[in-house]
């Protein structure tokens, strides 16, 4: 079955748009805003683990640092127009990196230091023409989770390596499959105003993609035409049901903005070097990943991403009161639980309308008297009656782990 995410998106209350708003602007629903939220803080945490630093950096910049980074000259016409500020322009960037290369500039580095890791989960903004806008998947104010790593030309390749395994560490952890890694390079012919004339530095970015590429022992295919202005990049592509492809992660090499930005470091020969900047992308936008993730699972998350884990179902008026204990032993322990009592209608009717939440406990009169609760799970399973304490701990433990498993026993 095809899920579409801006029907079923809509349906399942994660987001929506209004005219007031306009195309390609969404605004997130408090469910959708859960998955969001959540999504950001694993991401910030796999980025911690690996040693990255995280930034916040302003959405404008002056239209002078967008000439120096290149994207004045190659990117207008994605851009917004800029606004009048005085005697200045200014601009929403269509970008991170001139920002993070900004930050970099602002300190003296050491070799020692290196490589420097700079994550931000921040807003970039495109002009995109309102035709080929779409639910979350093109759309004009985009949530990147970006980073940029400063680093001297010894470390590029390992560093590009590690992107590429931070990336396939949190595809597992999503179930996202991809079906293919892309080796994009610079158009020929007509479309070379639209990159930068520097052949030498493409061809040294292309070697160390390649170098990593074959050190992940990932198979790849090159694809001209589809390079940032700046340097060549791995795109890893994903498909929807429909089988229509899309670019989620990537991983760049770029000589270009630390020569544009004069960005150094002091060697251990006491001189100055010129780093090598690294820019990868985990899980893309927050919008296009969270499109993907709608249409893989159809609404039926992972259960350490679903918006709502676990609903409580009293079957009478007379459980209401041992269900509401329950529901908040779960919330203290961190779980994003529900109750739906009988005011909601017949105990069939709550199982369906609750289908899509991993777990449902049934607090019945027998369960009542001793602290159980009935299990059933999303995928009609029935793994029996357990004390409320263990069910909670059992589902803490599955969101800690993340991946798929909704039980004990089932493959991740």
């Amino acid at each position: 079955m095809h899920h579409d995410h801006r029907r079923l998106g809509r349906e399942l209350g994660l987001f929506d748009t209004d005219p007031l708003m306009g195309a390609g602007l969404p605004y997130w629903l408090p469910d959708g805003a859960v998955v969001r939220h959540t999504l950001e803080e694993y991401i910030r945490e796999v980025e911690r683990e690996a040693g990255y630093r995280h930034v916040y950096s302003p959405v404008l910049g002056k239209r002078e640092l967008y000439e120096i980074s290149g994207h004045w000259d190659h990117y207008s016409d994605d851009m917004f127009p800029p606004m009048e500020l005085g005697a200045e322009q200014v601009v929403l960037r269509p970008s991170l990196c001139p920002h993070h290369a900004l930050i970099y500039r602002s300190r003296s580095h050491s070799y020692r230091e290196l490589p420097l890791r700079i994550a931000e989960l921040g807003g970039m903004y495109r002009s995109e023409l309102s035709g080929v806008l779409g639910g979350l998947t093109r759309v004009r104010a985009i949530q990147l989770n970006d980073a940029h790593v400063f680093c001297t030309l010894d470390q590029a390749v390992d560093e590009a390596r590690a992107a590429l395994e931070l990336i396939t560490r949190a595809y597992a952890d999503l179930g996202i499959r991809a079906v293919r890694h892309r080796l994009s390079l610079p158009g020929e012919g007509g479309n070379r105003g639209k990159y930068v004339a520097d052949p030498e530095l493409w061809r040294r970015a292309t070697a160390l993609l390649r170098e990593a590429l074959d050190a992940s022992g990932i198979p790849y295919e090159a694809a001209e035409g589809e390079a940032a202005f700046y340097g060549p990049k791995i795109d890893v592509q994903i498909a929807d049901p429909a089988g229509r492809e899309a670019t989620l992660s990537t991983v760049q090499i770029d000589f270009h903005q630390p020569e544009r930005f004069d960005l150094r470091y002091i060697g251990p020969d006491g001189a100055k070097h010129r780093p090598v900047m690294v820019h990868r992308s985990i899980i893309g936008s927050v919008e296009r990943v969270v499109a993907h993730l709608v249409e893989r699972h159809g609404g039926a998350f992972p259960v350490w991403l679903a918006p709502v884990q676990l609903v409580i179902l009293p079957v009478s008026d007379a459980q209401t009161e041992p269900a509401e204990k329950f529901l908040h032993r779960a919330r203290r322990m961190g779980l994003r639980a529900e109750l739906a009592g009988p005011e909601h209608g017949t105990l069939g009717a709550r199982v369906r309308a609750a289908r899509l939440v991993p777990y449902l406990a049934v607090i019945g009169e027998r369960e009542a008297q001793g602290d159980l609760v009935a299990v059933r799970l999303r995928d009609g399973r029935r793994p029996g009656v357990v004390p409320g304490a263990e069910l909670v701990d059992r589902i803490a433990a599955r969101v800690a782990a993340r991946g798929l498993a909704l039980w004990d026993g089932d493959a991740a």
